[in-house]
Formats: structure tokens, C-alpha cells, sequence
């Protein structure tokens, strides 16, 4: 079994969000495998697929901050490994639209990922993050990262969630160096 999280969010105020990206690429994911059932289980909206592995995609309804609470009691329940975790999730140091695939590391000041770490006690979970850019000058980050994207960006973060779930699909088919070696470009 696999688990596939997206950070983000609770609540349609936040769901075209910069910190919603998360979502957004489960949301492609879910689309793409033709799921339409969700199910609230362990505090987290949880869809499921069955092919040659079982998929579970995920969008923890803790708050972004508390997303290793909802994830890490999923772990838990199903017996994943840590490295059978793939995060999905917004990175200011990218630049709006890249995406970087990590094996493992630390938090780099992002809240949901510190929870992850705090909640999986262990940092070798696979990451895919997906750019939004840092705040222009005199924007606060919280402000920032709970604004929607501009016009301008919208072509980008289309073609970022199209490119993040193609990532994800590959890590899931022939592992995460590969899926690196292809998308980290």
C-alpha cells in the first residue's frame, strides 16, 4: 500500500490557495484514476484505489499545521512504511510552477512538514514540491501563502498540478529515483 498526501487546508476559503496546491495535485490524482467517493477517516478525507498496489490519496482536515496528526495516525492503522508516504505540498523557494522531488529532509520552516516529522519520526518520506513562489515586499508570509494565485500565474499552476500528479504517478510506478532522474529538471 501507498499513501499519497496532499497538505492544504480545510474549508472552500482556502481552497484556491497558494498553501491548497497540495489538494489541488490529490484533486488531478483522484480525477485521473477516476475516483469520486471520499470518506472521512482519521481526520482526513481519504479515497481509495486498487490496482497493482492500493492507493490511498489524502487531504488531511487537521490544518496545515497538524497535518502529521491525521497522516501519521493513517500510517498507523494501515502499517505503511514511512518511505511508502508520499507529501504533496507548496515550497516558497521554488519559483511559482517548478517542482522538486526530495527522498527525504528536513522541514525547510514549513509548518506541515514539521508536523509530518514531528508525527511519522522520521524524515525519509518522499516529497514532491511544487513552487508558489515567495511574497512580494511587504507581504507577510502567512498573508502570502493564504492568497489565491494571480491571473498571471494561473497558466503555471495549472501545468504545475498536471506536472505534480505525473510526478506522483511515477513515483508510485518506478520509484522515487526515477521519478526524480525525470522530473527534477
Amino acid at each position: 500500500m501507498k499513501i499519497v498526501v496532499g497538505l492544504g487546508n480545510p474549508g472552500r476559503q482556502y481552497s484556491a490557495t497558494r498553501h491548497n496546491i497540495g489538494f489541488m495535485v490529490v484533486d488531478e490524482l483522484a480525477q485521473r484514476l477516476g475516483i469520486d467517493r471520499w470518506r472521512n477517516q482519521k481526520e482526513a478525507l481519504v479515497a481509495e484505489y486498487k490496482g497493482n498496489d492500493t492507493i490511498l490519496l489524502v487531504k488531511p482536515q487537521t490544518y496545515m499545521n497538524l497535518s502529521g496528526v491525521a497522516v501519521g495516525e493513517l500510517a498507523r492503522w494501515y502499517k505503511v512504511a514511512v518511505e511508502d508516504i508520499i507529501i504533496i505540498f507548496d515550497d516558497m523557494d521554488l519559483p511559482t510552477g517548478r517542482l522538486r522531488l526530495r527522498m527525504k529532509g528536513g522541514s525547510g520552516g514549513h509548518r506541515g512538514i514539521e508536523s509530518l516529522l514531528t508525527h511519522l519520526s522520521k524524515d525519509s518520506f518522499p516529497r514532491v514540491r511544487v513552487g508558489i513562489g515567495r511574497p512580494p515586499a511587504g507581504w507577510q508570509v502567512v498573508d502570502y501563502v493564504l492568497s489565491s494565485f494571480t491571473a498571471e500565474e494561473q497558466p503555471l499552476v495549472k501545468s504545475a498540478i498536471e506536472k505534480a500528479a505525473d510526478a506522483t504517478e511515477s513515483i508510485l510506478e518506478q520509484g522515487m529515483n526515477k521519478a526524480m532522474n525525470l522530473h527534477n529538471k
